[in-house]
């Protein structure tokens, strides 16, 4: 099992002590850093500096949005990218959510496995240096009506194969992901709840005949961002985590369409999530993080002294993770910097190695 750490967006933490973090990783010999966006900071400018910066470690977007870029743009960027940093890139792609799809960027919601296929169709394409032309439901290239012709991408990236991962959370998204991706990125990813997600995952694996017969994840990588607290209090360092937890369970998508809440409700807290999302949308977020049951913090998170941590770190690795991904909740960039020194140290992790088709 290898490490990352999840460098999330400026406003989580600043520049600085991001770039801090990637840097102390690289020393430390993680396999790869990740930025987010969402509607602030871009993943790529950061990754950008960041990969000016560091000399080894891997660097990925989790994500870059769908409906922000066309799949052509993506190309162009993930390119760039993996050819400035000598081959360092992977490329994490989701649609986001409809608040954020349709609010931020203009674009419908509508249909996202089938738009999510096309557009890493394209992608795929274009990073293969073909000329690009695509008939679809959502995306045609070139257009039928007018003078644009059909191109090629003008540049290589240094992979030979650029891995893509996708953010998939619903059982049909999984599969997806299984099928046309080589990796992915999961949250509140609980070893014991984990079976039926894998399993969507090597059905998708199985139908584009990846993989091998006996094992249909190999060369899969699947890559759960974990928040880790090293605390001697284990109550205390769930507390720390669940707002976090509250504002995805109860806050990130409508009431209606909240696949956090869906994913909370599949693992047996269906109550829970429900009153966790009444509070967050009324306005209680800190009664919505004191409702987030501390069974599933545990169950999602690595908390407590390295021990206990060293104890429940080989769950993740039966339940199939390859890539654990650190997210080093603490207040000061001295404690976060502290965490993934005693990450390197307690959890054994492979060689590095990208995934491969």
């Amino acid at each position: 099992m290898r490490l990352g750490v999840n460098l999330g967006y400026m406003g989580l933490s600043s520049s600085e002590d991001m770039l801090a973090l990637a840097v102390e990783a690289d020393w430390l010999g993680y396999d790869s850093a990740w930025v987010a966006e969402a509607y602030g900071s871009d993943a790529v400018s950061f990754l950008a500096w960041i990969g000016a910066k560091t000399e080894q470690i891997g660097l990925g977007s989790a994500v870059m949005q769908i409906p922000g870029r066309s799949p052509a743009m993506t190309a162009m960027t993930a390119a760039t990218l993996d050819h400035l940093s000598g081959g360092r890139f992977r490329l994490g792609l989701g649609v986001s959510g409809p608040q954020v799809s349709e609010g931020w960027h203009g674009v419908r919601f509508a249909k996202p496995l089938a738009r999510t296929r096309e557009y890493v169709d394209i992608v795929r394409a274009a990073l293969s240096r073909q000329r690009v032309e695509y008939a679809g439901e959502h995306f045609t290239l070139p257009l039928p009506d007018g003078p644009g012709k059909a191109l090629k991408l003008t540049i290589s990236p240094t992979q030979d194969h650029l891995p893509i991962y996708l953010a998939a959370v619903g059982p049909k998204n999984l599969e997806l992901a299984g099928e046309i991706a080589d990796g992915w990125l999961a949250i509140f990813f609980s070893p014991e709840h984990s079976g039926e997600l894998v399993e969507s995952i090597s059905a998708g694996r199985r139908a584009a005949a990846r993989g091998t017969e006996d094992n249909p994840l190999d060369g899969f990588d699947v890559v759960p961002t974990v928040p880790v607290v090293i605390t001697d209090d284990v109550e205390a360092g769930a507390q720390a985590v669940a707002a976090y937890s509250a504002l995805y369970i109860g806050g990130m998508g409508s009431r209606e369409k909240n696949f956090y809440n869906q994913l909370a409700c599949r693992m047996g807290f269906e109550e829970e999530a429900a009153r966790i999302q009444k509070l967050f949308l009324a306005g209680q977020h800190r009664d919505a993080a004191a409702a987030v049951p501390f069974e599933f913090i545990d169950s999602t998170a690595l908390i407590g002294p390295p021990d206990r941590i060293q104890e429940r770190v080989g769950r993740y690795a039966a339940a199939g993770v390859t890539t654990l991904n650190v997210s080093p909740f603490a207040l000061t960039l001295e404690e976060r910097v502290a965490t993934l020194r005693t990450m390197s140290d307690v959890v054994p992790t492979t060689a590095s190695e990208g995934p491969t088709t």
